[in-house]
C-alpha cells in the first residue's frame, strides 16, 4: 500500500508531512499521476516546470525571516533543500529534486512539512 495514501485512496497532507525523505538517486521523476494526486493534498502549491512551488505571504519582515530559518532547519533534518526566495512581504519556497531531474516523493514530503510550520 502507498503510504502517501489514506485507506480510501486519497493522498493527504497529515500523511506525506509524516513521511521522512529519502535517498532518490538513479530514480525517476514522479510519474504525472502521482504528482497530480500529491498536489491535490497541498492547497496552494502549483508546478511549473520541474518545480514545486508556494508564496507565503507575512504581515512583517521578522516573521518572514523566522519562517525562511525553519524551512531552512526542516530541509537540514530532510537533507533535502528547496530554493528560498525572501520578498518585503513573503517567502517564495521552491522543492524539485535534482537527482531525479524532476518532482520526488521528498519534494512533496517537504511541501507538506512546510506548510505545517506555518
Amino acid at each position: 500500500m502507498d503510504p502517501t495514501r489514506a485507506p480510501d485512496g486519497q493522498v493527504t497532507g497529515a500523511r506525506l508531512a509524516g513521511m521522512t525523505c529519502r535517498p532518490t538517486r538513479g530514480e525517476e521523476p514522479l510519474p504525472a499521476r502521482d504528482v497530480d494526486a500529491c498536489l491535490s493534498a497541498l492547497p496552494g502549491w502549483s508546478v511549473e516546470g520541474a518545480t514545486l512551488h508556494k508564496r507565503f505571504p507575512f504581515d512583517d519582515y521578522a516573521r518572514i525571516l523566522a519562517f525562511a530559518n525553519a524551512v531552512g532547519c526542516m530541509a537540514i533534518e530532510q537533507d533535502h533543500h528547496p530554493e528560498i526566495r525572501i520578498t518585503h512581504a513573503s517567502c517564495i519556497v521552491r522543492w524539485s529534486t535534482h537527482d531525479v531531474g524532476g518532482l520526488s516523493i521528498n519534494d512533496f514530503i517537504c511541501a507538506a512539512r512546510t506548510d505545517a510550520l506555518c
